[in-house]
C-alpha cells in the first residue's frame, strides 16, 4: 500500500513539475517575450494549439511509466539490490558530482543506441512516430512519447542504479537536470551565448539547434546530451554547424552578447 501511495504522490509531483517548467519556458519564449526572442527561433513557422495539447497529453501519459519505474526502484524491495546508498559517509562527497557526470554519460550512451533502434523502419511507426509528430518541437515535446517509447526511455533508470553507486540526492539532481536539458533541446529557440560556439564545450555538448535538426530531418543527431556518439558513428547531421552558425549570426548581428 505504501508503494501505491508513493506512486500517486510521485506522479502528481512529477506531473506538476512537468507542467510548471514546460509551461514557464513556453510562456517566456512563446508568449511574453516571443518578439524579443524572434531572432533565436530555429524554425520560423509556428506550431498550433492542437500540437501543444497532443504533446501535453502524451507527456502526462509517459509520466505514468516513468513514475512507476522510479517508485519501483526507490520504494520496493528491489531497492536493496541496487547500488543506491543512504549515508553520505559511504562515499566521498566528491562522488556526488562525479557520479552525476557518469550517470549523464551512461544515459547518453543508452539513449543514443535506444534512439537509433526506435528509428528502425519496422519499429518507428509503432512507438517513436508519436514523438516525431512534433516536427517543430516546443517545451511540451520533452516527454511526448508513445507508451512503448516511455518504457524504453524509463528503463535507463535501472541501468544507472545497477551500475553506478548513487545517493538519492544525486538521482534527484540527475532527473531534474536531464529534464531541463530535454526542455532546452526541444525549446525551439537557441539560447546559447555567442562565446559557446568557439569554446571547448561546443565540440562536446548538444544544442537546441542540434536536436531540432533531428525533429526536422527525422534522422541523424541521435544523441541526448553529447555529440560524441554521433561523431563516432558518423550520424551527425553534416549541416549542423552551418545551421547553428546561421541562427547565431542572425541573433547577434548588430547586438552584443
Amino acid at each position: 500500500m505504501e508503494a501505491i501511495a508513493k506512486y500517486f504522490q510521485f506522479y502528481c509531483i512529477s506531473s506538476l513539475r512537468y507542467l510548471l517548467f514546460t509551461g514557464l519556458f513556453f510562456v517566456i519564449f512563446y508568449i511574453i517575450f516571443n518578439k524579443k526572442f524572434k531572432k533565436s527561433k530555429i524554425q520560423l513557422r509556428e506550431a498550433n494549439r492542437t500540437d501543444f495539447y497532443r504533446e501535453i497529453f502524451h507527456s502526462l501519459q509517459s509520466n505514468l511509466v516513468i513514475t512507476f519505474f522510479a517508485v519501483l526502484v526507490l520504494f520496493t524491495p528491489l531497492r536493496s539490490h541496487t547500488l543506491l546508498y543512504k549515508p553520505l559517509s559511504d562515499y566521498s562527497i566528491y562522488w556526488i558530482p562525479l557520479s552525476l557526470v557518469l550517470s549523464l554519460i551512461v544515459h547518453d550512451t543508452y539513449f543514443y543506441w535506444m534512439h537509433r533502434l526506435l528509428h528502425h523502419k519496422n519499429i518507428f511507426r509503432f512507438a517513436h512516430l508519436v514523438h516525431h509528430q512534433s516536427t517543430n518541437p516546443s517545451p511540451f515535446t520533452s516527454y511526448s512519447f508513445h507508451f512503448l517509447e516511455a518504457i524504453t526511455e524509463g528503463l535507463v533508470l535501472f541501468v544507472i542504479v545497477f551500475t553506478i553507486p548513487m545517493h538519492p540526492i544525486t538521482l534527484i539532481i540527475f532527473g531534474l537536470l536531464g529534464f531541463l536539458i530535454n526542455i532546452y533541446g526541444h525549446l525551439g529557440y537557441e539560447i546559447m551565448g555567442k562565446s559557446f560556439r568557439y569554446s571547448f564545450w561546443f565540440q562536446i555538448i548538444n544544442s537546441s539547434v542540434y536536436h531540432n535538426l533531428h525533429h526536422k530531418k527525422f534522422h541523424g543527431n541521435y544523441g541526448l546530451y553529447f555529440r560524441f556518439w554521433d561523431r563516432i558513428m558518423n550520424t551527425e547531421n553534416p549541416n549542423y554547424v552551418k545551421e547553428y552558425d546561421i541562427i547565431q549570426e542572425n541573433r547577434f548581428t548588430n547586438t552584443t552578447n
